[in-house]
């Protein structure tokens, strides 16, 4: 799905040593082989509670090669919400400098709470600095994607997490635009 549609970053909002979310990328050594693809870690770094890994994935047929910012998230609990919105809002600006041409893969390992919750944010600042103003009713951008897969967005804390990280994060921008 990756490398078929040319997304340019996977958002992991898990960790790969729980039985939810299996191993997809060669984490014990440098590349692997996945059916007609071969994935290289070729860097991997720390940014606080965020690790990044440069991916290279090279289909072995055409030898088309295919490059993915991985971000995982793995502090993020299991059906509750981080402390702050510091480090989701890290993975937010490191997107506001990714193309738009291709989609975003986010996950966790349900999909709905960790994965709704981010996605709601990441859709509600990006239409909001677009102008788009009906973007601020949560309900209705949440109701679309439960429309699309049920349960986005589980707990009523997940709901004020998205609220207070669209909140940060708009704050952040106006700060920063002023210097």
């Amino acid at each position: 799905m990756v490398f078929e549609n040319s997304c340019p970053v996977i958002v992991m909002l898990t960790k790969f040593d729980i039985v939810k979310c299996d191993e997809y990328l060669p984490l014990s050594k440098s590349q692997e082989d996945y059916g007609r693809l071969n994935i290289k870690i070729v860097e991997t770094r720390q940014d606080g509670e965020l690790t990044l890994r440069s991916v290279k994935v090279q289909h072995k047929e055409s030898d088309r090669v295919h490059t993915v910012l991985h971000i995982q998230h793995s502090t993020w609990p299991d059906h509750g919400v981080p402390n702050d919105s510091s480090t989701v809002r890290k993975i937010l600006k490191r997107l506001y400098y990714v193309g738009k041409d291709h989609p975003i893969v986010a996950h966790c390992s349900a999909g709905i709470g960790r994965t709704g919750a981010y996605i709601t944010i990441h859709n509600t600042v990006e239409r909001i600095l677009r102008g788009d103003q009906a973007a601020t009713n949560l309900v209705e951008t949440v109701g679309k994607f439960r429309s699309q897969r049920p349960g986005i967005v589980q707990t009523e804390e997940q709901y004020k997490f998205c609220y207070h990280a669209i909140v940060d994060e708009l704050k952040d921008l106006i700060r920063n635009s002023k210097h």
